[in-house]
């Protein structure tokens, strides 16, 4: 049987006053994990601030054994980013571990959000999450030892009505994971990206309660301490949700070659249900491949 296991480890968890957070902060605790449990304390809109949500888990865990110190810092602040690093390392050495889960809602459709709401959220989710992992990155390189998980949501890789800042955010985590993955290999940096299905402040007010008893937040752990643990895995985008995982993969289809002369739009409408079609869709590993893919089939003569 397979075990998930945690050697000396110290994890980072964002957004982890509440929610899927606390609930990501509490169960790593509980399999000897030290955390720093940061939360800004703000509503699900990103207004006000206060330490107590990150205070309270703390207590928690304390209560239950564990060991965790609670940190307020911005997650779009570098300077408070930075510190509350130095702060973990100079209390337990190392920081191994970083969960990127702070993020906040403004829904709008996109006629009517302004650009402040557009900003906001994905100053939080993306710029946030690079954030932290600019300021673990050469910590880790240098341990040769780090286990990043960014928080996507179906909402970036499918699109939903009202959440274009939202949206493109979480669509931007993914492509961040996948060339972290590249850059951190060599280190055994491995990144990977979780897209949850559960009930949380962000979720109560849009689906019924027979169904948000169903979506517990520690379904979702599952899967999230899995993708930090000594063997996780790398470059994947699990979904988890009411006892239910899963992995989305973007695949390119194999798609045609058209000769010089054959390159108008008319051709490419023509063509468009094989260059569409999913025979033959393969999942790439970096952007090269899709250039080869193209090239090899020109030197080939290789056209539709």
């Amino acid at each position: 049987m397979s075990t998930v296991e945690f050697k000396d480890r110290v994890a980072i968890v964002t957004g982890a006053g509440g929610g899927l957070g606390r609930s990501h902060a509490l169960e790593l605790a509980r399999r000897g994990v030290k955390v720093v449990v940061n939360d800004l304390g703000g509503s699900v809109d990103g207004t006000g601030g206060s330490a107590t949500m990150a205070e309270q888990v703390v207590a928690e865990i304390i209560a239950e054994g564990g060991e965790a110190i609670a940190n307020g810092a911005n997650v779009t602040k570098e300077d408070e980013v930075q510190a509350m690093v130095v702060e973990a390392i100079e209390k337990w050495g190392h920081v191994d571990i970083l969960v990127n889960n702070a993020g906040i809602l403004r829904d709008k459709s996109f006629s009517k959000m302004t650009m402040a709401d557009w900003k906001l959220v994905v100053d939080v989710h993306l710029h946030g999450s690079a954030t932290c992992t600019k300021a673990v990155w050469n910590h880790m390189k240098e341990r040769g030892y780090g286990r990043i998980v960014m928080t996507t949501s179906s909402s970036g890789m499918y699109g939903n009505f009202g959440q274009t800042n939202y949206g493109a955010a979480k669509a931007g985590l993914s492509g961040f994971m996948r060339t972290l993955c590249l850059e951190g290999a060599k280190y055994d940096i491995r990144v990977n990206t979780l897209s949850p299905t559960a009930r949380s402040r962000m979720t109560e007010n849009l689906m019924p309660e027979e169904i948000l008893e169903k979506l517990t937040v520690e379904s979702v752990t599952a899967g999230l301490v899995y993708l930090v643990c000594d063997d996780a895995p790398n470059r994947m985008i699990l979904c988890a949700g009411a006892g239910g995982y899963s992995e989305t993969k973007v695949v390119e289809t194999l798609g045609i070659n058209l000769a010089e002369d054959d390159q108008t739009p008319e051709n490419v409408a023509k063509h468009i249900d094989k260059i569409r079609s999913m025979d033959g869709a393969e999942e790439f590993t970096n952007g090269g491949q899709q250039g080869t893919k193209f090239l090899t089939r020109i030197q080939k003569g290789d056209f539709a």
